[in-house]
C-alpha cells in the first residue's frame, strides 16, 4: 500500500506493482490542522485500516527523507524536523513502513510506469500542487531530495509564485500562470539541462490547459499517473523494502 502525505490533502490506496493501477479505490482524509508528526500519523493509520491492509506500507512526506528522518517541512508543520518519521508511522499503524520525499516517489512511479518509462539520459519529474516537488533521474537512477521548488526566483521559493496553489489564490489565468512556469523551467533548465521534463502533481489533471503553452529545450510531457504517481511510488518503495 501507499500513502502519498501533501499540504492539503492525504490519500491512499492499494497498489498492482505489476501494472502500477490502483487495487482499491483511493482513500482520502484531510491533513490535519496543524499537521504535526503524530496528528499526520493518526491519519495515515486511518487509511490503513479502511483499506484493511496488513502488508508493507510506503508513506512519502513534503520534505528532505534521510534514514527515515524528516529534516525540512515546507508544507507541514515544523515539529516534523527531526523527527523519526518511519518509526512514528510505524507504531501507529502497525505495519513495516518505508517513508520518503513525496516527488521522489512520484517520480519513481513515472519512471517505472509512466512517462518517464525506458527514458535514459537526464529527466525531472515536477509536481505542482502546494508547493512544486522535484524528482531528478540520469539513466533511471534517481538522486533523492533534491527539492528544486526552493530554487531562488522572484525574491524567494520559486514555488511562492510558481504553485498551483499561486495560480488559484492569486486567481491566474492559465495563460498568466504558464507564463511563470516557463520562467521557472528556464532557470531549471539552465542548471541541469534535462533530456525530459515530466509534469504532474494535482494540476496535473487539467494539462491541456497549461502544457501546451510551455516553451522549453527539452520535451516536456505531462505525468501518465496524474495525482496517484506518489501513491504508486511509495508502495514500490514499501515492497523494496527500502527509501531510494
Amino acid at each position: 500500500m501507499g500513502v502519498d502525505v501533501g499540504g492539503s490533502g492525504i490519500k491512499g490506496a492499494v497498489v498492482d506493482l505489476g501494472t502500477g493501477d490502483l487495487l482499491t479505490e483511493r482513500f482520502k482524509v484531510a491533513t490535519p490542522k496543524p499537521s504535526t508528526p503524530r496528528a499526520v500519523a493518526r491519519a495515515v493509520a486511518r487509511l490503513v485500516t479502511r483499506a484493511e491492509w496488513q502488508g508493507p506500507l510506503g508513506c512519502t512526506v513534503p520534505g528532505v527523507v534521510l534514514g527515515g528522518v524528516v529534516h525540512t517541512a515546507a508544507h507541514i508543520d515544523p515539529a516534523w524536523v527531526g523527527t523519526d518519521g518511519t518509526a512514528l508511522i510505524a507504531a501507529a499503524t502497525g505495519r513495516r513502513v518505508v517513508l520518503l520525499n513525496d516527488a521522489d516517489a512520484a517520480g519513481i512511479a513515472e519512471m517505472r510506469f509512466g512517462s518517464g518509462r525506458g527514458s535514459g539520459g537526464v529527466v525531472i519529474v515536477l509536481t505542482f500542487g502546494t508547493g512544486i516537488g522535484s524528482a531528478v533521474f540520469v539513466d533511471q537512477c534517481l538522486v533523492p531530495n533534491t527539492e528544486l521548488g526552493h530554487l531562488t526566483m522572484w525574491g524567494g521559493s520559486a514555488e511562492h509564485r510558481a504553485s498551483a496553489l499561486a495560480r488559484t489564490d492569486e486567481g491566474l489565468t492559465w495563460a498568466q500562470w504558464a507564463k511563470r512556469v516557463n520562467r521557472y523551467l528556464a532557470h531549471v533548465e539552465s542548471l541541469f539541462w534535462p533530456d525530459l521534463v515530466i509534469v504532474g502533481g494535482g494540476v496535473s489533471r487539467d494539462h491541456g490547459k497549461w502544457v501546451p503553452l510551455l516553451r522549453t529545450r527539452a520535451q516536456v510531457v505531462p505525468a501518465q499517473l496524474r495525482n496517484n504517481a506518489g501513491i504508486v511510488g511509495a508502495a514500490l518503495a514499501a515492497a523494496e523494502g527500502r527509501a531510494p
